[in-house]
């Protein structure tokens, strides 16, 4: 289990977090059919750091972006995102 630095709560267990998608699966709201079709459904899994989005559903609530290595789980960094986000 990982220990996830939320940055508005500290540290937590991996438990209280929901994982939701890598940030390159992101697509945008105007975008054509063929162009989300493949970065939805095409995309490599590549070994080493991503950054991937993570909402705090069992403690502040907050969205998070966070760097990650995929082999090793070491996390790099933990940002808020969106409203929740710190100033």
């Amino acid at each position: 289990m990982m220990l996830i630095p939320c940055p508005h709560c500290g540290p937590r267990a991996q438990d209280e977090f929901v994982y939701d998608r890598t940030m390159d699966s992101i697509v945008a709201l105007d975008a054509a059919p063929e162009e989300t079709m493949e970065t939805l459904f095409t995309r490599t899994n590549p070994r080493g750091v991503d950054e991937e989005l993570w909402r705090h559903s069992f403690g502040c609530r907050a969205w998070l972006v966070m760097r990650r290595h995929r082999v090793t789980n070491e996390i790099e960094a933990v940002r808020a995102v969106g409203p929740e986000a710190l100033p």
